[in-house]
């Protein structure tokens, strides 16, 4: 086999031009894929980020039904204090969870003495809200970065519609679930930046003040947002967690809950899929390129090289090893543009990282490109290539390995 390999390496050489435009060909092909692939995982992994670290977390438990009419907020869907230990047992209880936080979710009307208007309000723990979603606290363009008792987030568009600054005297009015009115004096702590997506012009405040608008006589929650410990896990986790809150059953042996990932609650899923579809797309682009350049070459390399191979044949050289050494010609092709690729693919990305390219994403300014590809992927892609160039390679070989040597010898 090493023999075969150097003199698949030395046909090779003999063509340089040929080979160099080959290798250069399937190396701009490598290099074009792992820059659309770092680029654009790039942006997914951002736009992952500010749904689950600045909003929803990465799953969200609720009573059964609740999502469905989640846009009217219904304060009659919430969990009442015995399926809330019930479930934090079993939260408690899962060590993939990192750490997980209770919410009060409620529409009110906002008050500034002068105009009103409506919001949406989130009453949350403060200190486990900001462990599920840290991104939360960057979100703070003005005022404090926590949330204290008797204080309001205020998200931005709200505060610039109402004109009203950090440390403003608000009201806010609700009606909890028996129809009764009540309202709240609270100082707008801070103003939240908005983001795209479900939630992202949500105010908050502490759980104990939303509790005492709408009057609860014991604890009730909307819903509780959880963070893994690995994000990666979410799938398998999820499908885990789901089955262990099925078996939770009410009076009427019906669930109590339903469990959604963020995939579920955030439309920007649908994104991240496409993004997923386009680099799939692109790595059989990649494949096409790699397919027909080695099988140019290799076709040619047969045809200028019949009287060769009948001369392999007439001394007695196995097809086998005729076969192989075509093989192995467009496997060091392969290897080759491969190894190229990844060199100058890494190279462009680490100059894109250096430039600081930002870009906007939907109320978001500014964010910076922070292109990377992970070593699976790289593998991955080379493996591709290097496969594709086998096959590539086989068609021409087999033709070579089954060439009648008598024929080959009389070729002009």
């Amino acid at each position: 086999m090493g023999k075969l390999c150097k003199i698949a390496i030395r046909n090779l050489l003999r063509y340089k031009r040929r080979t160099l435009l080959t290798t250069s060909l399937i190396a701009i092909g490598v290099i074009f894929v792992l820059v659309f692939v770092a680029v654009t995982g790039s942006f997914k992994a951002m736009m992952i980020a500010q749904n689950t670290d600045a909003m929803l977390g990465h799953l969200q438990v609720h009573r059964k039904g609740y999502v469905a009419s989640i846009d009217n907020l219904p304060l009659n869907l919430n969990l009442k204090a015995g399926a809330i230990a019930r479930l934090e047992k079993i939260l408690n209880s899962q060590p993939e969870i990192a750490t997980y936080s209770p919410r009060i979710k409620f529409g009110a009307m906002f008050s500034t003495f002068v105009e009103t208007t409506n919001i949406r309000l989130n009453g949350v723990e403060p200190e486990r809200e900001l462990a599920t979603v840290p991104l939360l606290a960057t979100r703070v363009l003005e005022g404090n970065k926590t949330i204290e008792r008797g204080h309001l987030w205020l998200p931005e568009l709200l505060a610039k519609g109402m004109k009203v600054k950090v440390g403003d005297t608000v009201v806010i009015v609700a009606t909890n679930k028996d129809g009764s009115v009540n309202g709240k004096s609270l100082v707008v702590g801070a103003i939240l930046g908005s983001v795209t997506g479900p939630g992202g012009r949500d105010g908050y405040l502490h759980i104990e003040d939303a509790a005492e608008i709408l009057r609860q006589q014991e604890r009730e929650i909307s819903e509780v947002a959880i963070r893994l410990k690995d994000f990666d896990r979410l799938e398998s986790f999820g499908k885990r967690l789901n089955g262990l809150l099925a078996g939770e059953l009410n009076q009427m042996d019906k669930p109590i809950f339903e469990l959604h990932t963020w995939e579920k609650l955030s439309p920007f899923f649908n994104i991240a899929r496409m993004i997923d579809v386009m680099t799939f797309f692109i790595k059989l682009m990649l494949i096409a390129i790699v397919l027909v350049s080695i099988m140019n070459v290799m076709i040619m390399a047969v045809y200028e090289r019949i009287r060769e191979i009948g001369t392999m044949a007439a001394i007695g050289t196995l097809p086998g090893k005729i076969l192989a050494l075509f093989m192995l010609e467009g496997f060091s092709l392969g290897v080759a543009g491969a190894v190229a690729g990844n060199i100058f693919g890494l190279l462009v990305i680490g100059a894109l990282n250096i430039a600081h390219i930002s870009y906007d994403f939907g109320q978001q300014k500014g964010f910076i490109l922070q292109a990377g590809i992970n070593p699976t992927e790289l593998a991955v892609i080379s493996a591709i290539v290097i496969v594709g160039a086998v096959l590539a390679s086989l068609q021409p070989a087999f033709k070579a390995s089954r060439m009648d040597p008598i024929k080959a010898l009389r070729h002009v």
